[in-house]
């Protein structure tokens, strides 16, 4: 199944480069989308056709944190898996966002790392469609 992809980062250029790491990575995604805030996340959430978001913590308006928790409490996207990615990463809030059922990538990470953490957020990905 290919996979539709939201990634919400303030950085442009991070956004770029996890979008870039995903299409080099042989994982199959379909569709990116992207936001610049977590406001603007959550709206793309609730409206696209979503099956994986990447989130950063440090954002404008709605942090990565604030916008986990909206995304847990909102029907639609309750199980909707999820990696944050952040240069923010002490082992309370890495534990906060794996009891949260989120995976957790350092920034700056490696094509690997992020691809891992991706396959262990859903679960594996099967590109044999």
């Amino acid at each position: 199944m290919a996979l539709n992809v939201l990634v919400v980062d303030d950085s442009a250029v991070m956004r770029k480069m996890i979008v870039r790491a995903l299409h080099l990575s042989g994982l199959p995604v379909a569709k990116v989308f992207e936001a610049g805030t977590g406001k603007a996340g959550l709206v793309s959430a609730l409206e696209q056709p979503v099956d994986l978001a990447l989130l950063d913590i440090n954002m404008p308006e709605m942090n990565g944190m604030a916008l986990l928790t909206e995304l847990r409490n909102h029907p639609k996207t309750a199980a909707l898996p999820i990696v944050m990615v952040s240069t923010e990463g002490s082992e309370q809030r890495i534990e906060m966002i794996r009891n949260s059922g989120a995976g957790f990538v350092r920034k700056p990470f490696t094509p690997e790392a992020l691809v891992a953490a991706v396959v262990g957020a859903v679960g594996g990905c099967d590109d044999d469609e």
